[in-house]
């Protein structure tokens, strides 16, 4: 933003639709990184150029909300707006089959049952076992909720470390500061995500490091472990379970089961 600092302050003063037209040219590119790296965009049934117009929306919100003197970037916000504008889009096409939702609920249960008080993470043949289900049909099941699925990483948390503001989007007031509590809620999260994904099975642990930190597509992950795009999504979702319960657990905020896009 540093570089854009004079368009910005031009906006913030005239609030002109011409400022802010230049503003969402500018940072488009956004829109379409974002639409490329969710999987959703892949789905059958899903149009791409509308997942771009949804997260168009996203991004006008952000900007038309931005306050340049918080001192957050504002690609970490927009960031933010645009999956959840994109992902609210969705959830209201409501086109995921009851039987998808039942599925990604009795494998979040078998996960927490399997695990117990030791808190080892369960293994597929034991999740499968709780199920009363071979692996095959347990993989097939998280191919399913994978392609239906809206759950992420960014979803649970999204923290910009430079300022250390907080950007979950369930947490952004509407032009206001975040309060010390928020504030606080927040880093309070963001502590037990990392100790969820540090709890994860090594190939779901590496799945998440490539594909949130090094920002590898799942093509590319797919590549570097030797198996199939269908599989590096399977550890995909099945690692957002996973820290999805421990962070609801452990900290008390964030989506519950119940409200997670796909439980509805």
């Amino acid at each position: 933003m540093r570089d854009h600092s004079a368009l910005w302050q031009e906006y913030s003063k005239t609030n002109s639709n011409e400022s802010r037209d230049r503003l969402i040219a500018r940072y488009a590119y956004l829109v379409k990184y974002i639409v490329s790296r969710m999987p959703q965009a892949a789905i059958p049934g899903v149009d791409y150029d509308d997942l771009l117009g949804y997260g168009a929306v996203g991004l006008i919100d952000a900007i038309e909300r931005f306050d340049v003197s918080r001192g957050v970037k504002f690609e970490t916000y927009a960031t933010t707006r645009i999956k959840g504008s994109i992902i609210d889009s969705l959830r209201r096409m409501d086109w995921v089959p009851r039987s998808v939702r039942q599925k990604a609920r009795q494998i979040e249960r078998a996960m927490a049952d399997c695990e117990g008080p030791s808190g080892r993470p369960a293994t597929d043949e034991e999740i499968a076992e709780s199920l009363g289900i071979d692996r095959d049909t347990l993989d097939r099941w998280t191919w399913e909720i994978s392609m239906a699925s809206y759950a992420s990483l960014d979803e649970l948390v999204a923290v910009d470390d430079e300022h250390d503001a907080a950007t979950l989007l369930d947490f952004v007031s509407d032009g206001d500061s975040p309060d010390p509590e928020m504030i606080l809620e927040t880093r309070e999260l963001h502590d037990a995500l990392a100790d969820a994904i540090d709890s994860l099975p090594e190939r779901e642990n590496l799945v998440i490091k490539l594909y949130y930190f090094e920002e590898m597509t799942i093509k590319e992950i797919s590549r570097v472990l030797g198996v199939s795009e269908s599989r590096v999504s399977q550890l995909h979702t099945r690692a957002n379970m996973r820290m999805r319960s421990k962070v609801t657990e452990r900290a008390g905020v964030g989506m519950p089961a119940g409200d997670y896009p796909f439980y509805g």
